[in-house]
């Protein structure tokens, strides 16, 4: 991708609706997709694979010699998709799992420093982590080596040692999907042509005819979702956007992310004001039908289930939009100032607002407006947010809110206690910039 560039996603749909034949040959080769990337969850997926998912040819080259591209008549452009799909889905769950062994790291009181130190660079290094976990000598480069000899040399190896092996067993799970709902295709599989797609399929130089909405084509690997109770197929594809550079974007914008109001500026400006309603009547809907709906997934009231939430969210998800091309329309912002908050708490015991919170779409929300601002060439700056709603914007003093109002004990200063905090957060980033350098500053890393 082009510095200059962002990548968004195009939707594609087709025009008719799709034959049960032609539906049952696209499952046939979802089903397969599915089947290849259990296979390598589950052979490569675990600690004995660490060795060979980088780079992972000697994965793909492994899968070769299995023979089970032959054994299900599968054309090689999805086989070796579906493999580095795969790759691509065990490399993200150890990052995950080694992000989770660091955080019980750093919050365990009963480890010394000195092995907190050592498991650190154990969760650095590949290496030394995939010897470890597999009982083998840690053996590096000189100067690796020299720093982990170094680090062992202050410690208790075996206890480290067996400390991050428990972890990891207690947090990693191999990964494995049912989907059989869609598959990626590369350039090879599909071919543009007669205002429509064609798909390669299992029978040999033979490809199904997809009509489809517009006449725009691509060239590049493509999703396709399959709809077969709807007859349907939609297809995702990954573009480059230019980015938008706008002379008149000159303004520096603080704004606090609420549950039932999206953003307030610190004007006092509110946008998705109604984002609280459209939560709120999703939320009850779910709740209410959970219960009724949960246990049998192909029971049709099940199905009916499914696509009026689908349709709900949507609602949601083009009233959010919405509001957030409203909010860059109108603020013509050249920087946004907002508090990074904290990541989600456990719940308490009122399960009505558990699930109010639970539908609060803030990492659908995020997303949008990072995506948003990088096409538009707008910076995003999080500002350290503790206290940052308890602050006074007027005089620094700290006040007390009540019943969405806040209130300040030192100057006797009043305001909608969301105003006041995009007020803080202006001011923090303010303050902030004076010290960093654009670049060193935050841009969307963990945003609302």
């Amino acid at each position: 991708m082009l510095p200059d560039t962002v990548c968004r996603t195009v939707h594609q749909y087709t025009s008719e609706l799709v034959s049960d034949e032609d539906m049952a040959k696209l499952q046939e080769i979802a089903r397969d997709y599915s089947q290849v990337k259990n296979h390598v969850y589950v052979r490569f997926g675990g600690v004995g694979g660490l060795s060979k998912i980088y780079p992972g040819y000697t994965v793909q080259n492994e899968m070769i010699e299995s023979g089970l591209r032959e054994q299900m008549g599968m054309p090689s452009v999805y086989f070796y998709l579906a493999i580095f799909d795969a790759l691509g889905e065990i490399k993200s769950q150890w990052t995950r799992t080694k992000a989770a062994v660091l955080k019980r790291t750093g919050e365990n009181d009963s480890l010394t420093e000195e092995e907190k130190h050592y498991l650190r660079y154990l969760l650095k290094v590949n290496n030394a982590f995939d010897a470890v976990l597999n009982h083998r000598k840690v053996s590096l480069r000189p100067d690796l080596q020299k720093q982990y000899e170094k680090l062992a040399g202050c410690i208790d190896v075996k206890k480290a040692d067996n400390y991050l092996r428990r972890q990891v067993r207690r947090i990693h799970v191999k990964l494995h999907t049912d989907g059989g709902g869609g598959f990626s295709l590369a350039e090879r599989a599909y071919r543009y042509g007669n205002h429509g797609i064609y798909i390669t399929v299992k029978e040999k130089r033979k490809r199904i005819f997809l009509p489809l909405t517009d006449s725009n084509q691509y060239t590049r690997q493509i999703y396709l979702k399959l709809y077969p109770e709807k007859r349907s197929v939609e297809i995702k594809v990954p573009v480059d956007v230019k980015v938008r550079t706008h002379k008149d974007y000159t303004k520096r914008v603080g704004m606090a992310a609420g549950m039932y109001t999206m953003f307030t500026t610190d004007e006092g400006h509110v946008y998705g004001q109604n984002l609280g309603e459209y939560q709120t009547e999703l939320a009850g809907w779910v709740r209410s039908q959970a219960m009724k709906h949960g246990a049998d997934q192909e029971e049709v009231g099940r199905k009916k289930y499914t696509d009026k939430k689908r349709r709900k969210t949507q609602q949601l998800h083009n009233y959010i939009n919405m509001e957030l091309n409203r909010l860059l329309r109108t603020e013509r912002p050249e920087v946004i100032y907002i508090p990074k908050l904290p990541r989600p708490q456990k719940h308490g015991g009122d399960k009505a607002i558990n699930n109010s919170v639970n539908m609060w779409q803030r990492g659908y929300i995020r997303r949008r407006l990072e995506q948003k601002c990088r096409e538009q060439s707008v910076r995003i700056v999080e500002v350290f947010g503790k206290g940052i709603s308890r602050e006074c914007s007027r005089c620094g003093a700290y006040g007390y809110k009540k019943e969405g109002i806040f209130r300040c004990t030192s100057c006797g200063c009043q305001m909608q206690e969301k105003w006041n905090t995009a007020r803080n957060a202006k001011k923090r980033g303010e303050e902030a910039d004076l010290v960093l350098a654009p670049e060193q500053c935050l841009t969307g890393e963990g945003l609302l």
